[in-house]
């Protein structure tokens, strides 16, 4: 018998625990790395409440290392969860696609097939002619949904697949042709639809 609750208590000590201690840190860092995202997009209403969920998991684990600081299978199980939660973080945010991106298009080729081909995507453009080192270009630049990104970008590859293309992210817009539902309620509609067919 004591041999029997010996080798369950090493059992929960050196497994049990540990697994627990990973599956915690790589939510709360999972949610951690979505809400510093959504704080850098200005997203107030959801940011928040991710925050709160993730100071509350991360007290549960962190309980558990204080209660158990011999036990150094747990030190390793802290961080190989902050390490796979950062990581799994941004797979989720990638996902999601949130936020608007900025992308500029120069190209020397004559670029009004692209131009045209974005357009009837329903993607709103704005192009002018410009001057660069090799003589004249043509500039495109949109606003756009970070969902509709690869989207804009396959057309520069098959229209234009010598053109420079930056992309950077968008932190908020004024006007502009956007549908009109708010960016956090088709973040929680993905999310809901997403654990509905996981069901």
């Amino acid at each position: 018998m004591t041999e029997f609750f010996s080798n369950h208590q090493i059992l929960t000590s050196y497994v049990l625990l540990p697994i627990a201690i990973i599956l915690a840190r790589i939510i709360d860092v999972s949610i951690g790395t979505l809400r510093i995202i959504l704080v850098s997009r200005g997203m107030k209403a959801l940011a928040p409440l991710l925050g709160f969920f993730e100071v509350l998991i991360w007290l549960v684990a962190i309980s558990q290392i204080i209660q158990n600081l011999s036990n150094w299978v747990n030190y390793v199980a802290y961080a190989t969860g902050f390490a796979l939660g950062n990581y799994i973080g941004m797979f989720i945010e990638e996902r999601l696609a949130m936020g608007l991106v900025a992308i500029r298009i120069i190209t020397q080729n004559d670029a009004d097939d692209l131009i045209e081909e974005i357009q009837k995507m329903n993607i709103g453009t704005t192009s002018l002619a410009a001057k660069g080192m090799r003589g004249h270009v043509r500039l495109i630049f949109t606003i756009i949904k970070r969902k509709d990104q690869q989207i804009v970008l396959d057309l520069v590859r098959k229209f234009n697949p010598l053109a420079f293309v930056s992309v950077s992210d968008v932190r908020s817009v004024q006007e502009g042709y956007f549908p009109k539902s708010s960016e956090e309620k088709r973040i929680f509609r993905r999310l809901f639809n997403s654990s509905m067919n996981r069901k």
